[in-house]
């Protein structure tokens, strides 16, 4: 089963087991990573928001346009920022790194976490 490194809020590393098929928000929540996910995978916000590994993000599917505009609205965006939510595990991604951000915004409830 392919492996995902996340990098927490506060600084440690967790990493989890992802079933093939698996996004990476469902992992996530799977596994008590505290990745928030207003819209529950449903592409409405960008609190699953992910800043991934160089190395990695162009193993990547690209992002869809919805992602990009959810992304536009992401904190601290970086260039290989994605939505977890839209990252859906494959065997190639086994190791995969990715970072959870130091805040996220909902623009679900309008606060910031």
């Amino acid at each position: 089963m392919p492996k995902v490194i996340f990098n927490l809020q506060d600084g440690t590393k967790k990493t989890i087991d992802v079933n093939i098929g698996d996004n990476l928000l469902e992992a996530a929540h799977r596994n008590n990573i505290p990745l928030e996910g207003a819209c529950e995978g449903s592409l409405a916000c960008s609190t699953c928001h992910l800043i991934v590994a160089p190395h990695w993000y162009n193993q990547l599917t690209h992002p869809t346009e919805d992602e990009e505009d959810l992304l536009d609205l992401a904190f601290d965006l970086k260039r290989t920022s994605r939505l977890g939510c839209q990252i859906i595990m494959k065997e190639e991604l086994d190791g995969l790194e990715v970072t959870i951000p130091a805040k996220t915004r909902n623009v679900i409830s309008g606060g910031h976490h």
